[in-house]
């Protein structure tokens, strides 16, 4: 009986600190809509730095930004931070993940097509509007009811491609997708295989595109512990 007093206790000082922090994100929107927004428009701040933010922006989760080569692990570790194993985590040896699919909170599975995923006042990614049709239709949001991301939401990206597959098969700006989504993430981990460090020019240019933000930027050296330590001194 005892416990159950302190779990609720704690459970209704969460709500509380919740519901603050949603007071005190609301108000600092109404101020940045009041004085800030109009003075980005009338300078085209934009042309020069970021897009104008929306209030979705604002009040969103924290984001975590997935980047890396193909079958360096993105999709794994997800799948093992979230703890779900759903059919729609595709983990092959060869590239799978074909879609930017941004993983986030709900009462049960459901995938929500690009399209209709940046409609959704829920979910802050109206801006992917400007990547066109080809790219929404790249692009879809998986809703899960892993307690995780209620905490925070996940970007999985597709693998960076090498050699001609680089130009073949996207028909959107790759690394200027990569580029929206790093402004807006709170933390990035670059992911690399221990087994294959040869950076493809794409990645190159994804690398070069994170450098305003490379306080953001966090490495994942995967697979590691599969090579000896002599190896191992030499990749880093």
């Amino acid at each position: 009986m005892f416990a159950k007093a302190i779990a609720g206790r704690a459970g209704a000082a969460k709500a509380a600190a919740i519901k603050k922090d949603s007071s005190v994100v609301r108000r600092l929107w109404h101020l940045y809509a009041k004085t800030v927004r109009p003075l980005e428009e009338q300078s085209c701040f934009s042309h020069f730095h970021y897009a104008p933010l929306s209030a979705e922006e604002v009040e969103a989760r924290p984001q975590v930004l997935f980047l890396g080569q193909y079958s360096t692990g993105k999709t794994s570790m997800i799948r093992w931070l979230t703890g779900v194993d759903s059919p729609h985590f595709d983990i092959r040896p060869q590239p799978s993940t074909d879609k930017f699919v941004a993983i986030v909170h709900g009462d049960q599975e459901t995938v929500i097509n690009g399209n209709a995923a940046i409609c959704l006042p829920q979910l802050p990614y109206q801006g992917l509007t400007s990547f066109g049709g080809t790219f929404l239709s790249n692009f879809q949001a998986l809703v899960e009811p892993a307690e995780v991301l209620n905490q925070f939401s996940i970007v999985d990206t597709p693998g960076v491609l090498s050699g001609s597959k680089q130009t073949m098969g996207r028909d959107y700006d790759f690394v200027s997708v990569c580029q929206w989504m790093a402004e807006r993430s709170d933390l990035i981990l670059l992911m690399f295989d221990a087994h294959k460090l040869d950076p493809s020019d794409e990645l190159k240019g994804v690398i070069e595109s994170l450098r305003p933000h490379r306080d953001k930027v966090r490495c994942i050296l995967n697979k590691a512990d599969q090579i000896d330590a002599e190896n191992l001194v030499r990749v880093y």
